[in-house]
């Protein structure tokens, strides 16, 4: 079982330039005050940012790595569901930059993140 499937994400959307994936904001990602958990949250941007650089790459011979992220959470959630729209800011041959801005269900900005990927030769 992956972070996916435990945090109950579901892949809304995926292409080179957007990718949406949503979560749920249930007890598996709250912190002990009942909150969304900033990990949580930065966890969902990595996702959506490494599913989008799969778009890039040629996945018989690349895999896309995390190498640095950043994220400001702008709102305290309790619940409802968090939604990560990720679209490319860079895409080079060996690092790509991903924009994540995280929405609730109505829309409004709960955290910004910045993800940089490292493209790695696997075969």
């Amino acid at each position: 079982m992956n972070l996916m499937e435990i945090f109950d994400m579901q892949i809304l959307q995926t292409d080179k330039e957007n990718v949406v994936i949503e979560m749920p904001i249930t007890d598996k990602v709250k912190q002990p005050m009942g909150y969304l958990h900033g990990g949580a949250s930065v966890e969902l941007a990595e996702t959506a940012a490494s599913i989008g650089g799969l778009q890039h790459i040629d996945q018989t011979k690349q895999a896309v790595v995390g190498l640095e992220i950043n994220c400001n959470h702008i709102k305290a959630k309790k619940d409802g569901k968090l939604i990560a729209n990720a679209q490319p800011f860079h895409v080079g041959r060996k690092t790509m930059v991903w924009e994540i801005k995280l929405t609730d269900e109505a829309g409004e900005l709960v955290a910004a993140a910045r993800c940089t990927l490292a493209v790695v030769t696997t075969s």
